[in-house]
């Protein structure tokens, strides 16, 4: 099937398509289709999965490889390599995109597959973690027998979205976005390009243009390519295209984040750690990112109170009632005036003193609880309400803190104490730490243990 949805008959190879579609439908192709590299020697950056020597180079030379999965965001050469893979093994190729896909394509797909001996067949499928269980679990035999060398591309984390059969039969490599000299070169390669790219044009660039260019792409090469026909499509012929060419592109470009899948989870973890490391700067870039990218201010927030008590604790007090107030102030003021609250409050979280004593001290008391057995409430402590509850002595025990010394009567609140706090000397917890320190030794006073 090719990316239009026809299926390949069992002679044509990704080659003899290519040689057969007219020049016209070549040219009305979007510049980054045009552009895709036919080896793998053309595929531009990876250099950390594609360099000589590496693994998957060796495996294609020698046309070796099973079944390969490609993770990385949009734009960062997994339908490329793909491609590029299927034409050096000259193999039969059959690309798939599984948000338009059912089963019943894939069994016939796979069925062909199993037909033809005389050429191995690649089977591209785009977005695999779009595919349910079922579908995915539908292609496990056909892998295992050889009949398809299966090719699967995903933005997302394979370790949740792809079945565990078929990543454990599966090569796995992680692509990285371009960096900005890749970019800048790809651009120049084809601006110069008279067969492919935009030659015939006899454009010049600015390097101020090409870097502007590809840093506002975020490393997605396909989306880069496609601007650079739009800008260069905008000019005329031979017209140098400067950086004052790029400023309507630049003015409509969105950046890439997706509020929903794993760039969200990515981003929020970069941002909580960044003020949890005392990095204000790192935190309100992220934060920046979050906003551009369209998410829902009232959720960064809630993260923002998390972190309060979480990461900031003890050790600043004033914490969370200021992450509360920001959270309230989103929900009142709403966008974009509460993009002034975040920061407020993110600039805050990011320099307080840091002491996670409480939650670490939570955990250890659920713990202990959980370890069992459970200790039961001390008659002194036990609530004296109702006849009954006297006769029994409930509370009969209890001595009233506020009858001694900084309210400590030297009494235990558990049968058998236990000690879970450990306070850390920052910020206001140092004055804490103090102040328990005091009444443990009033505490050992009252009980005879301590000097009088």
């Amino acid at each position: 099937m090719n990316s239009q949805g026809h299926l390949f008959s069992g002679e044509e190879s990704l080659d003899s398509l290519s040689n057969a579609e007219p020049a016209a439908s070549r040219k009305r192709q979007p510049l980054a289709a045009r552009m895709r590299p036919r080896r793998l020697s053309e595929v531009v950056g990876q250099r950390h999965i594609l360099s000589e020597g590496k693994l998957l180079p060796r495996l294609v030379a020698s046309n070796n490889f099973g079944s390969l999965l490609f993770y990385g965001p949009p734009g960062c050469g997994k339908t490329s390599i793909a491609e590029a893979i299927a034409g050096e093994t000259e193999s039969r190729f059959v690309r798939l995109n599984a948000v338009m896909s059912n089963v019943a394509e894939l069994r016939e797909i796979l069925s062909i597959a199993r037909r033809i001996e005389d050429k191995d067949t690649v089977l591209f499928i785009d977005e695999i973690h779009r595919f349910n269980k079922s579908q995915q679990d539908l292609l496990l035999p056909d892998v295992e027998a050889g009949n398809i060398r299966l090719i699967g591309a995903t933005t997302h984390n394979p370790g949740f979205y792809v079945n565990a059969p078929l990543l454990s039969r599966s090569h796995l490599f992680r692509l990285e976005p371009h960096d900005t000299e890749t970019v800048v070169v790809a651009l120049q390669a084809t601006l110069a390009d008279e067969e492919r790219g935009l030659g015939r044009r006899k454009h010049q660039a600015t390097p101020g243009a090409l870097l502007v260019l590809a840093k506002l792409c975020d490393g997605d090469l396909r989306r880069a390519l496609n601007a650079l026909e739009v800008i260069a499509l905008g000019l005329r012929e031979s017209e140098e295209m400067s950086e004052s060419s790029v400023e309507i592109f630049a003015a409509e470009r969105q950046i890439r984040y997706d509020a929903k899948e794993d760039e969200h989870y990515d981003t929020i973890s970069a941002f909580i750690k960044s003020m949890r490391g005392g990095a204000p700067d790192a935190a309100l870039y992220w934060l920046a990112k979050m906003l551009a990218g369209g998410e829902d201010p009232r959720f960064i927030a809630r993260r923002l109170v998390i972190l309060a008590s979480e990461d900031v604790g003890l050790a600043d007090a004033k914490a969370l009632p200021l992450a509360v107030a920001t959270q309230q102030a989103c929900e009142f003021v709403g966008l974009p005036e509460c993009e002034i609250n975040l920061a407020h409050c993110v600039t805050y979280l990011a320099t307080a003193p840091k002491s996670n004593s409480s939650y670490a001290a939570l955990g250890k008391a659920k713990a202990a609880i959980a370890a069992g057995p459970i200790q039961e409430v001390p008659v002194w402590l036990k609530d004296s309400g109702g006849k009954a509850s006297k006769r029994l002595g409930h509370s009969q025990d209890y001595e009233y803190s506020h009858g001694f010394a900084e309210n400590v009567s030297g009494q235990e609140y558990m049968r058998e104490p236990l000690r879970f706090l450990e306070l850390k000397r920052v910020g206001e917890e140092t004055a804490i730490a103090d102040r328990l320190a005091r009444w443990e030794k009033l505490k050992e006073r009252i009980e005879g243990r301590g000097p009088a």
